[in-house]
């Protein structure tokens, strides 16, 4: 007999009732894995097509907005701007129009993207980070302001290294509204800046100490970006963008202390 219980296999240890103990669980097998991944991707795709599908709608209608928002942002610029190419009038209001569709859509673009990464963050995390998203979109349109102040100080700087009669402004209207959409879009994405902070701090990548202990690190990174990200080569934009992202940044340090990390 006990041969018998020497020779039985330890898998078929039993448990106090009697009963074979469950085999533990097998790991997923590769294709289980793969096919995590791929519904990963589609349904990344999925929030993609759609916020490119509002960026499209809102495009549609900035068409319409756009010959006024043009009159608008053309203030600071004392006479007509020409355009040197066939198509230059087209496109610019073109380019207008995209950039009014991407201020319409953001909305969209940011409840696609946080249905994109809730289903990643645990109840208490979507708790916290729920208020971010309509606070995204508020610091946006903030930053659009911003830029909207910013415009007419820029050109004048700009402007201001004119000489009569020597070195007199000849400025395209593509240069110029090239300059303009891309100063909008950076002041609205840098306003950003404090609402990614708070959402890393609040899966733990980064606590108000750390941020405290890198504010040089911070500043000098800051000033690089201002100055690369603004475009037209004038002080004011750089400047005031660096500003803004500085107060941003303190500010951000208090509301990740705030939260409790």
């Amino acid at each position: 007999m006990a041969d018998i219980d020497a020779a039985r296999p330890a898998d078929l240890a039993l448990t106090g009732s009697g009963a074979r103990a469950p085999s533990p669980p097998s790991p997923a097998t590769s294709d289980e894995a793969v096919m995590s991944l791929v519904d990963h991707l589609a349904e990344l795709r999925r929030r993609l097509v759609y916020s490119v599908l509002a960026i499209v709608v809102g495009s549609v209608a900035g068409l319409f907005l756009a010959p006024r928002a043009i009159e608008i942002l053309k203030a600071p610029i004392p006479g007509a701007l020409r355009f040197t190419d066939l198509g230059g009038a087209f496109f610019i209001q073109i380019k207008v129009a995209v950039v009014i569709g991407v201020v319409l859509a953001m909305p969209v673009i940011l409840w696609q993207l946080w249905r994109f990464i809730a289903p990643g963050l645990t109840p208490q995390e979507r708790r916290l980070a729920r208020p971010w998203v309509p606070l995204a979109l508020l610091f946006f349109a903030l930053g659009v302001g911003v830029a909207y102040v910013v415009l007419p100080f820029a050109s004048a700087f700009l402007l201001g290294f004119a000489v009569p009669g020597v070195l007199e402004p000849l400025i395209t209207a593509e240069a110029y509204f090239g300059f303009v959409t891309m100063l909008f879009l950076a002041f609205g994405l840098v306003m950003e800046f404090p609402i990614v902070l708070v959402l890393l701090s609040k899966v733990g990548i980064v606590t108000s100490e750390r941020l405290r202990k890198n504010r040089r690190i911070v500043i000098l990174a800051i000033t690089v970006f201002a100055v690369v990200i603004t475009p037209g080569g004038d002080p004011i934009s750089p400047s005031v963008l660096g500003i803004v992202m500085y107060v941003l940044f303190e500010f951000s340090i208090r509301l990740v202390r705030w939260t409790g990390r």
